[in-house]
């Protein structure tokens, strides 16, 4: 028999005529090494399910052996024979004499893995197969309940889904490895400048306080409504992206050594509206000039040199609303495949869906916080998601943020390595504005809104890495750009803002 056989012992064949591609033989010699050594399943089951093998006595023969295995059970052709006896598509095959047979024809105990392997691989196939019959039929069925938008979407979900099921699980490894990976990190601090282990978001006193974004964290970044959550992401996300460079890191491999590939999803705005939040802080043209087509020449000119210099950021945004966690994270896998991807943005948490409707909102945005701390863990990076809080905060005489005030707290605050929380007091000053006849109140009040004009803080209220406090920014409102906070020692030497 041919080491992949085109031979089908059930007569199955792809509906085009040909033959599903797989290999008896190698069903035959795994099956037998796990009959007569019981701890080669151990380390096949990761790659092989018993849908895998393409002989449907095989998978009986599997389902059984691997179910008594995990129970501490002996699984050798004289135990299997007694679950086995009535099977009519083993007594085509011989009977309990089949068994014997498989036992037989097993491999040693190093090839087995190989065999999983190849199993998978033909299953897959398969699969493929299917699926583009599924495709084609489908297409070639015209119907009103159909449209081919929809189909297209159907057939992508289906691709992906068999995409992911070729991520074996990692399972335990040794401490030495962990040991080694966690040098390697700090040995990539030590060397970088500014001892970032993560990758910078380009703001210097946030960068000392989280030692930069760190891959597979999920950082939340909380605030009210009109405290500048989207305008400090965007910030971070375009300093990130300008900053890219590509190269060879540490391991050998290719990718970001400076900056990095950001991927955002903007729930909220659309793409051209993020677009022109990002060129008014590069151009330093007023957003809302922009908006109305306001502007004098020179500031034009800025406005399309601006546009023309982060034409080459690689910047890339999805504003596709209400996507559920699912997608999110197929796309996200596609976007890494496609062009590579080392931070990722969601513009914000409550506005994604869950998978499937559940019994509560809690539980809802459990899923949804889990499923992004697996998206940060899967892909290896960091994953900055932006939340809304309680309107708790507006109550109380101190208007800064806590944990407590993040909304549908409990799982936020649990899956997330770092929370924090946008502050600007400016906001709450100028509401405060007493009338013009109160001159004195009035002298008051001007005076405390000189000391909070243009300034915002970062309350960092949870970092399982690192210290938590305060960092304080500068944030022009005009271009929606936060900064480095000049302090009064350094007034000399630099300007306020960012550069």
């Amino acid at each position: 028999m041919n080491e992949i056989s085109m031979i089908q012992p059930g007569g199955g064949e792809g509906e085009s005529g040909g033959a599903l591609p797989h290999s008896i033989e190698a069903e035959q010699q795994l099956l037998g090494a796990i009959l007569t050594n019981n701890d080669i399943y151990d380390r096949i089951a990761a790659i092989v399910q018993p849908e895998h093998f393409y002989e449907p006595v095989h998978q009986r023969i599997y389902e059984i052996a691997a179910h008594r295995i995990q129970k501490n059970a002996l699984a050798s052709p004289v135990t299997l024979k007694a679950f086995l006896e009535d099977d009519e598509g083993l007594k085509e095959l011989g009977g309990p004499a089949y068994l014997a047979r498989l036992a037989g024809a097993a491999i040693s105990s190093y090839a087995a893995r190989d065999y999983a392997q190849m199993i998978y691989d033909l299953a897959i196939r398969r699969e493929l197969i299917r699926l583009g019959q599924d495709i084609a039929d489908k297409a070639g069925k015209v119907d009103i309940a159909s449209e081919p938008k929809a189909q297209i979407v159907e057939a992508e979900q289906a691709l992906y889904k068999l995409g992911e099921q070729g991520h074996a699980e990692s399972g335990f490894q040794s401490f030495l490895k962990a040991v080694t990976d966690a040098v390697n990190v700090a040995n990539v601090a030590y060397q970088r400048e500014g001892g970032l282990a993560g990758i910078s978001t380009g703001l210097i006193d946030m960068d000392k306080k989280l030692g930069g974004l760190h891959r597979s964290d999920l950082l939340i970044l909380a605030g009210r409504p009109s405290m500048g959550k989207t305008s400090l992401a965007t910030n971070v996300a375009f300093n990130i992206a300008k900053a890219y460079k590509r190269g060879t890191l540490p391991d050998g491999r290719e990718g970001a050594v400076e900056g990095g590939v950001v991927g955002f999803y903007s729930l909220e705005m659309s793409a051209e509206q993020l677009a022109a939040r990002v060129l008014s802080e590069a151009s330093e043209v007023p957003s809302e000039q922009i908006r109305r087509g306001d502007m004098t020449e020179a500031e034009f000119r800025r406005f399309v040199e601006a546009a023309k210099a982060l034409e080459s950021c690689p910047l890339y945004i999805d504003d596709t609303p209400a996507l559920p966690i699912s997608q999110l994270a197929a796309r996200a896998r596609r976007l890494k495949r496609t062009h590579g991807l080392d931070v990722l943005f969601v513009d914000y948490l409550q506005l994604v869906r869950p998978a499937s409707a559940k019994d509560s909102r809690v539980n809802e945005v459990s899923e949804i916080t889990q499923g992004l701390k697996a998206i940060a863990k899967e892909l290896d990076i960091p994953v900055v998601a932006l939340s809304q809080l309680s309107r708790q905060v507006e109550q109380r005489d101190d208007k800064r943020p806590q944990l407590s005030d993040l909304r549908e707290s409990g799982s936020i605050e649990q899956d997330a390595d770092v929370v924090m929380f946008v502050f600007r007091e400016e906001y709450y000053k100028e509401r405060e504005k007493p009338g013009d006849h109160d001159l004195e109140a009035m002298a008051q009040w001007q005076e405390a809104m000189d000391k909070v004009h243009g300034r915002a803080e970062v309350i960092i209220g949870k970092q399982r890495h690192g210290p938590i406090g305060t960092v304080d920014l500068s944030f022009e409102g005009r271009f929606t750009r936060f900064g480095n906070l000049v302090k009064p020692w350094q007034q000399g030497g630099e300007t306020e803002g960012f550069s």
